[in-house]
């Protein structure tokens, strides 16, 4: 059963990613990450790091609160 506060946060990297005509690939590469990494955290799949999460941030250009 997938954690559905991960889900949520997943869903708004994805729609934020896809606002910016970024690739899962390219956002991937920005933020240090592997790709399928990447699509395990925009599926919900994963619980990751506060460090992760300010790494997606710099690399979509946003605030920290945005993702939430």
């Amino acid at each position: 059963m997938k954690d559905e506060k991960l889900v949520s946060f997943g869903k708004n990297v994805r729609k934020i990613r896809k606002s910016k005509g970024i690739s899962q690939e390219k956002l991937a590469e920005l933020s240090e990450t592997d790709r399928s990494y990447m699509g395990r955290i925009e599926r919900g799949e994963k619980n990751i790091t506060l460090t992760k999460i300010y790494q997606i941030c710099d690399a979509l250009n946003i605030k920290l609160v945005d993702l939430f």
